[in-house]
């Protein structure tokens, strides 16, 4: 799996476009699991995954957020797995938002440590992890 972070409009998706130009995309629903992501694999066909901050934002609201990150970190290892039997290259886009001023409001608060959460449990997944800003693409692992 790879990983591309950075914030809103930093270049995430040309440089993945750029690197990936045959991807299949894929924006996570709201209401699905990460787990539906695996029909869209294809053998030694790229899928980009987009949309974590508004899926995980939506995951959120009126739950609590015990056992949500065990029910994801299972889930995108299951997802790595069956991308490596298929040699699906796996690449995920994620918004960073821990750089910026900590919200007033406590939704926003535990939305931006869950995001993190799940930016660290997929940079641990990663081959690769790449942090776009200002267009520029700095390689963090791999």
């Amino acid at each position: 799996m790879q990983l591309f972070i950075g914030g809103a409009c930093a270049g995430k998706r040309d440089a993945v476009t750029a690197r990936f130009p045959k991807a299949h995309w894929w924006r996570l629903d709201a209401a699905q699991p990460l787990s539906d992501c695996q029909q869209a694999l294809k053998g030694e066909r790229p899928l980009v995954i987009t949309g974590v901050l508004e899926w995980l934002e939506a995951a959120l609201e009126g739950t609590e957020n015990d056992g949500l990150r065990q029910q994801w970190q299972g889930e995108l290892a299951k997802l790595c797995q069956r991308a490596d039997k298929l040699n699906a290259p796996l690449i995920v886009i994620t918004t960073e938002v821990g750089r910026g001023i900590v919200p007033m409001q406590p939704e926003q608060r535990r939305l931006r440590d869950v995001n993190g959460w799940f930016n660290q449990d997929a940079a641990a997944h990663a081959e690769q992890a790449w942090y776009v800003r200002h267009g520029l693409v700095q390689l963090l692992k791999g």
